[in-house]
C-alpha cells in the first residue's frame, strides 16, 4: 500500500481521489447520456463489424455503474479494469483511424479524450482507490 505520511503537499491518497474523482465523475456523464438518448449508435457500430448490438449496453454499464464504484472508491481496481477495457474498445471501434492523428486545431492527439480515460482507469488498475475510498484494501480496492 502507497503511504501518504502527514504531508498535505505529499498526500498520495489526496492525489487518488482526485484521479478517481476525475475519471469516474466524468465518465458518469457519458453514462448517463446513453441512459437519456440510448446506445442506438454504438450498437450501429458494432451490427456494421458483425457483431450483436446488445453489445453496447456493456458500454452503458462500464461508463455508468463502472465509473460510479471508481467516483465513490467502490472495488476501485476491478472497476477500472472494465473502464479502462471499455475505452480500450472505444478508441478502436470510433477512432482506429485517427490514433496517430493529431488536432489541427490543437495540436494534440486525435484521440486525447478517450486516450486519458483509458490511462487514468489503468492508474487506478494499479494503485487502487487510496485510503479516501468505500472499500479500502480489499483484494479488488
Amino acid at each position: 500500500m502507497i503511504k501518504s505520511g502527514n504531508n498535505f503537499l505529499r498526500n498520495v491518497d489526496l492525489g487518488l481521489l482526485l484521479l478517481r474523482l476525475s475519471v469516474g465523475g466524468l465518465m458518469l456523464f457519458h453514462g448517463a447520456h446513453k441512459v437519456i438518448y440510448g446506445v442506438g449508435p454504438i450498437g450501429d457500430m458494432l451490427a456494421n463489424i458483425g457483431l450483436p448490438s446488445f453489445i453496447a449496453y456493456g458500454a452503458l454499464a462500464a461508463e455508468l455503474v463502472a465509473a460510479l464504484l471508481i467516483l465513490i472508491g467502490a472495488w476501485t481496481r476491478l472497476a477500472s479494469v472494465v473502464l479502462a477495457g471499455n475505452m480500450a474498445v472505444a478508441i478502436l471501434m470510433a477512432h482506429a483511424s485517427q490514433i496517430f492523428s493529431l488536432n489541427p486545431d490543437t495540436g494534440g492527439l486525435a484521440i486525447e479524450l478517450p486516450l486519458i480515460y483509458l490511462l487514468g482507469a489503468a492508474a487506478l488498475c494499479f494503485t487502487g482507490g487510496g485510503n479516501y475510498a468505500v472499500t479500502k484494501g480489499s483484494v479488488f480496492d
